[in-house]
């Protein structure tokens, strides 16, 4: 036996410390191993009850474990560093687990049915929010009798004040979840509805969340609620009426709203909510007075929000994700009964659909930013926060690039200096797509869509020698030629910090979430 080994009596192998064993002094003093043991003395010191005043619920909206991986290693590189060492803000929360996102009907699931798990404790079809299974898409008349309950509205009933934001459309599939019920997730506005009489049986999204309130009321009978307190996103076309009278400052469109029925629902709410405050553009999202403001709705755009690396070239100007937070719990948590706030990053996803790593990336990296003004904001004593995803993406980290390598760039190998080549000699990306619209050098362009505007590629690969592979306009080769990326139906992730958080752990279905909001703020009590 080698005389600088000894036997670790068995006791010892779970001790808090491991240095009071016998151990070689070069092993105990390895950065990796004392690092091992600090996050194991931090986590037999976790001491969390099951009840908060407060929920933060996150969703990254395609935010897979490749996902994750790859942005982790993006912000490491962003700030001078290998990448992989490093950890996003909620990868560093005490409790994790697995989540199962396939929907009832469908083994790769949508965001709908995803979410409407999530915010209601039971899974359902693709393509349909806030109901059951037992409805059949696009047929109105299905909707009555299998309406769910959300975590939001049975917040509203328990008295606690209620936020929901999202960098999408505001009534797009994720935030729509919290407050409507639709057994179509694209009738986001009446013009929406190509059935007349489903237009006069089934309210469009856009205007369930103007009269969330009276349609809660309606439905559970003897209750009084105030409404969702704090609405920021973007999708204002669906809010406003189709003429050009009623544009906004900054509509990119001759007409911006979309609205057939002629009604101005930015109009109504501040008439129902007359103390509240709408904002429309980064100058007034900044005049927020949060220690006044009765009720906040900001919608930031006509269809979604600016991608993160965009936003700069808003015409009007927007916040950002992170700011959004900050501005939404430090309103909230005003409440002394506390507050559940939903929070989405609907651009990661569309990134990817889009097939341009780099977004997806880059909203994924402010994503983390904004979990840790949640943090940063709030008392970890009182607040349990969540951070998920309701499903990945066909998206993959592939070869054997060295360790720091770009992760954006082209693989090459431990111990190289020049680009790996294929089979076929050519160059290949770390980070790729199983289908999509395929390769496009777009070079800075920041705005992932505007790569619809090219044609799909379709003739094989290409010589990537000569192509700066990092830059944000460029998206990545993809196998199998689509108009769009599609979703994947891998398991995802599910990270928690706060009280109740120790229920997060093993493999779970995405219903689950609900059942942990439900538990830490006795919502059915």
């Amino acid at each position: 036996m080698n005389a600088k080994w000894v036997t670790v009596p068995a006791a010892l192998a779970f001790a808090a410390s491991a240095h009071a064993a016998v151990l070689p002094k070069h092993q105990m003093e390895n950065n990796w191993y004392k690092d091992g043991q600090d996050q194991l003395v931090k986590k037999l010191n976790l001491k969390t009850g099951l009840k908060a005043k407060n929920v933060i619920l996150f969703v990254g909206d395609g935010m897979g474990v490749s996902t994750l991986t790859a942005a982790r290693i993006f912000e490491g590189q962003m700030n001078d560093k290998p990448g992989e060492e490093g950890y996003l803000s909620f990868e560093k929360f005490p409790y994790t687990a697995l989540v199962k996102t396939y929907n009832v009907d469908a083994q790769t699931p949508d965001s709908a049915g995803t979410m409407t798990a999530m915010i209601s404790g039971l899974k359902t079809d693709a393509g349909v929010i806030g109901v059951d299974e037992d409805v059949v898409r696009g047929q109105c008349d299905t909707v009555k009798g299998n309406q769910v309950a959300t975590a939001v509205e049975l917040a509203e009933i328990k008295g606690l004040s209620t936020g929901v934001i999202s960098t999408a459309r505001i009534t797009h599939a994720t935030p729509a979840a919290t407050y409507a019920k639709s057994v179509d997730r694209n009738w986001e506005d009446v013009s929406d509805i190509k059935d007349e009489m489903a237009k006069d049986k089934c309210e469009d999204i856009a205007s369930q969340l103007v009269n969330f309130e009276k349609n809660l009321e309606k439905r559970y009978l003897g209750i009084d609620v105030d409404g969702i307190d704090f609405v920021m996103g973007g999708g204002r076309r669906h809010f406003l009426p189709k003429d050009a009278a009623a544009n906004s400052a900054d509509a990119r469109s001759e007409v911006e709203g979309d609205r057939t029925d002629n009604r101005n629902l930015v109009t109504e709410w501040q008439e129902k909510y007359p103390q509240g405050t709408y904002v429309m553009d980064q100058k007034g999202f900044d005049a927020i007075d949060v220690a006044k403001a009765s009720k906040v709705f900001g919608l930031f755009n006509e269809s979604h929000m600016q991608y993160e690396a965009d936003r700069k070239n808003d015409k009007a100007g927007e916040p950002s994700l992170s700011e959004m937070t900050e501005t939404a719990v430090n309103f909230l948590k005003k409440d002394k009964d506390g507050f559940l706030l939903v929070v989405e990053s609907g651009r990661i996803d569309h990134g990817h659909h889009a097939g341009n790593a780099y977004n997806a990336l880059n909203d994924t990296v402010e994503f983390a930013k904004a979990v840790q003004k949640a943090v940063d904001n709030t008392n970890p004593e009182e607040t349990l926060i969540l951070v998920t995803a309701d499903h990945s993406h066909v998206f993959t980290i592939a070869g054997y690039p060295k360790r720091g390598n770009p992760i954006l760039g082209k693989v090459v190998a431990v111990g190289e200096t020049e680009p790996t080549k294929a089979a076929d000699g050519k160059p290949y990306t770390t980070l790729g797509y199983a289908n999509g619209r395929g390769f496009m050098d777009l070079g800075t362009e920041t705005d992932a869509d505007a790569g619809y505007g090219q044609d799909i590629h379709k003739d094989g690969r290409v010589d990537l020698s000569n192509i700066d592979t990092t830059t944000p306009g460029f998206h990545q080769e993809a196998t199998v030629p689509k108009s769009s990326e599609t979703h994947a139906g891998e398991d995802i992730t599910l990270h928690a910090t706060g009280p109740g958080a120790q229920l997060v752990q093993g493999v779970v279905e995405q219903s689950d979430v609900y059942h942990i909001i439900n538990k830490a703020l006795g919502l059915d009590k």
